[in-house]
């Protein structure tokens, strides 16, 4: 793919509502997952119902656009069922394709829907010789590649790799590869990959004291604690303040979100398929302003003119963004 060639741009829709936002913003494709536990975003009032899911895709079809549906969770011992029923429900429904990351579940979809795309999570995803074992066993289209990455990077992948890949360009960033990282589990009790997003909304608490707002994850760990003038980040361990040398701030990182928008014309050039913007549990406002922001940035870049940079920072954690994660200049 050349720098003049058009990317996929890939967009979240965490409820039916915001599917429909993102395909009338202009996205290419929209993924999506099940209201139930074989999806790692299962939070109370998103995901959808396979029902839910069938109109999604007839909604998404009629406009051009298609839907991925995640199952992205591993299976439970002796309830490898639950799953299963994910990769049938979503086949039934009209997906496009499903992003997977257990190697028995990819083994079951291979062998029940050989024509389904199939297509592989970041959380399992780690170099090309994984990507090319999955390929070459399950016939995996495409591989959602981590955001630890730098271009040059991600383009020798793309040299050795057999299939297409997929970048986040937008969104949270993290300090540790997608699916590596326990910190909310020793925490909490609760692991990101099989129950939701670090630090769950259920373990942290916010409270005002003395002027500062509070954050805290369960009863006594003190996260963060911030001024009404200070930017606030989203409330995990590795973003939180804590005092070091008789300094205090973010050791580990600061509150800031991903925008590789300037990255575009590079990422093309490095042989990427595809444009992932991360963000399920966001606001329908929220996937508008991004899809389309992003929308006239593809769309720039394939014209080959200048892309429009800066539109995201006032959605941003923090109200900063950053390209670095991609060009890893702190190293």
């Amino acid at each position: 793919m050349g720098e003049g060639n058009k990317l996929e741009l890939v967009c979240p829709a965490g409820t039916p509502a915001a599917l429909r936002t993102a395909v009338d913003a202009g996205a290419d494709s929209i993924y999506c997952g099940f209201h139930d536990e074989t999806d790692a975003r299962n939070f109370p009032g998103l995901n959808f119902l396979p029902e839910e899911l069938a109109q999604g895709v007839a909604y998404a079809h009629a406009k051009g656009a298609r839907v991925l549906v995640v199952i992205n969770t591993f299976p439970r011992a002796g309830a490898a069922e639950i799953w299963h029923r994910a990769v049938d429900e979503a086949a039934g429904a009209g997906a496009d394709a499903m992003i997977l990351n257990d190697i028995g579940l990819i083994a079951y979809a291979a062998e029940r829907y050989p024509g389904l795309r199939r297509h592989f999570s970041v959380q399992a995803t780690k170099n090309a010789d994984t990507i090319r074992f999955y390929v070459e066993e399950f016939y995996v289209k495409r591989v959602v590649l981590p955001r630890v990455l730098t271009v040059a990077e991600i383009a020798a992948i793309n040299r050795e790799a057999p299939c297409e890949t997929e970048v986040f360009v937008v969104g949270g960033l993290c300090v540790m590869a997608e699916g590596c990282c326990s910190l909310s589990s020793y925490a909490t009790g609760r692991s990101p990959n099989m129950n939701g997003v670090c630090s769950p909304t259920s373990h942290v608490h916010h409270r005002e004291e003395g002027g500062e707002l509070v954050s805290r994850l369960g009863v006594f760990t003190i996260i963060d604690r911030v001024s009404k003038h200070e930017p606030a980040s989203y409330p995990t361990l590795c973003k939180s303040c804590f005092s070091v040398g008789g300094k205090r701030g973010h050791v580990f990182e600061d509150p800031v979100s991903l925008d590789a928008a300037t990255l575009i014309p590079e990422l093309a050039r490095a042989c990427v398929t595809a444009l992932k913007i991360e963000g399920r549990q966001r606001s329908r406002s929220y996937i508008r302003d991004v899809v389309a922001s992003f929308r006239r940035a593809v769309d720039a870049q394939a014209a080959d003119n200048s892309i429009p940079v800066g539109e995201l920072r006032r959605l941003s954690e923090g109200q900063t963004t950053t390209a670095d994660a991609y060009r890893r200049t702190w190293c």
